[in-house]
C-alpha cells in the first residue's frame, strides 16, 4: 500500500479520475481508509518510468492501493521523505517482537528499511479498504469505516463551532440551513435527501444541554426555531465529516486542529477580521444584533467556499 503525506499526491498515480474518486479522497482522507484505483496501462508505465522502478512495485492487476493516514508520527515521516518517492507500507503482525527470532537475529527487520514503534493504534479494527469502480465503489473490508459511516461522510457537511454549543454556534446552525435551502431551492426539511447537512458542536460543551432561552428568541423573527436543539462536544469524527469547519473564533480554530491537525485547510473563521463575542448573560436584544451579524457572515462564507 502506498502511503501519501497529502491526499493530492494520489493524482501522480492515477491520472484521470471521475467525480466520485475525488470527492472519496477529498471526505476519507486523511483517515483509515485505503483506496484501490484501476489505472490505466500507458499511465502506469508512465508512473513506473518516472520513479524508476518495476511498474508491478507499485501496480498489481492494473491497479493500486493508496492511503493518506491520520497519524501524528506517520504523516511527519511522509512529510520528511517527500513525494520524490513513494512510501510504501506493510501491516506486522500483532507483536513487535516477531522483527527477530528467538536467537536475537533479524527476522522480519531485514525486510524493512524503517521501523516504527508509535505505539499502540487509536482503533482496535483494521482499516477499511474500497476499491473504485465508474460510477461508484465497493467495501473490500469493513473495518473501522463500514458502509453506514461511508456514506455519511460523503455527504456535503458544514460544522459551526463555539464554546459551549448553547448560543452562537446553534444559531448559526439553524440560520445556515435556512440559507443553504434557499440556495438549494428546497424546503429545509428536505436538505437531508439532497444530502446536505449542517451541525454544530462547542469545544468545551457538555453533552444535551438546551439553547440558551434568548438565542431561542431572538430566531423567532427569522422563522426559525431552535428549541429542541441539544448541544454536543466537538469530536474527532465531526471534524472528518464535515466539509466545511466555521469557528467563531480563534481558540475554537486552535481546538479543531488541535483534535485534527490536517483539517486546518478546511477550517475557517466565520468572521475573519474578528471573533464573535460570546452573547451568554446578555438580554434578548443582544442575541438579535448577533442573529443579524450571523447571517450576513453566513452568506459571504458560503459565497467564498461553494459546497454543491
Amino acid at each position: 500500500v502506498v502511503h501519501l503525506a497529502h491526499r493530492d499526491e494520489a493524482l501522480r498515480y492515477l491520472g484521470d479520475l471521475d467525480d466520485l474518486g475525488r470527492r472519496m479522497m477529498r471526505k476519507l482522507w486523511p483517515g483509515p481508509v485505503a483506496l484501490v484505483f484501476d489505472v490505466l496501462a500507458d499511465r502506469r508505465a508512465e508512473v513506473a518510468a518516472e520513479l524508476r522502478v518495476g511498474e508491478s512495485d507499485i501496480y498489481a492487476d492494473g491497479a493500486i492501493t493508496l492511503r493518506s493516514p491520520d497519524h501524528i508520527v506517520t504523516i511527519d515521516v511522509l512529510q520528511s521523505v517527500g513525494p520524490a518517492e513513494p512510501v510504501v507500507m506493510r501491516r506486522l503482525p500483532e507483536s513487535m517482537d516477531t522483527l527477530v527470532n528467538a536467537a536475537g537475529e533479524p527476522a522480519l527487520a531485514d525486510q524493512f528499511d524503517l521501523v516504527l514503534d508509535a505505539g499502540p493504534p487509536r482503533h482496535s479494527k483494521p482499516s477499511t479498504i474500497v476499491k473504485m469502480r465508474p460510477g461508484g465503489y465497493d467495501i473490500l473490508r469493513a473495518g473501522i469505516y463500514d458502509q453506514r459511516i461511508i456514506e455519511r461522510l460523503l455527504r456535503t457537511t458544514v460544522l459551526f463551532v463555539c464554546s459551549g454549543n448553547t448560543c452562537r454556534s446553534p444559531m448559526a446552525e439553524s440560520i445556515a440551513r435556512s440559507v443553504m435551502a434557499k440556495k438549494l431551492n428546497v424546503n429545509e426539511s428536505e436538505l437531508d435527501h439532497r444530502g446536505v447537512t449542517v451541525m454544530s458542536a462547542g469545544s468545551m460543551a457538555m453533552p444535551g444541554a438546551r439553547a440558551t432561552p434568548a438565542a431561542v428568541e431572538a430566531l423567532k423573527p427569522m422563522g426559525l426555531d431552535i428549541s429542541r436543539h441539544r448541544s454536543r462536544p466537538l469530536t474527532v469524527e465531526l471534524i472528518h465529516q464535515a466539509d466545511l469547519i466555521l469557528t467563531m473564533g480563534r481558540s475554537h480554530t486552535a481546538a479543531v486542529k488541535a483534535l485534527v491537525p490536517s483539517a486546518a485547510e478546511k477550517t475557517r473563521s466565520l468572521d475573519p477580521q474578528q471573533d464573535i463575542e460570546d452573547p451568554i448573560g446578555g438580554d434578548v436584544a443582544v442575541y438579535v444584533r448577533l442573529a443579524g451579524s450571523l447571517a450576513g457572515l453566513i452568506e459571504k462564507r458560503l459565497d467564498e467556499k461553494p459546497l454543491f
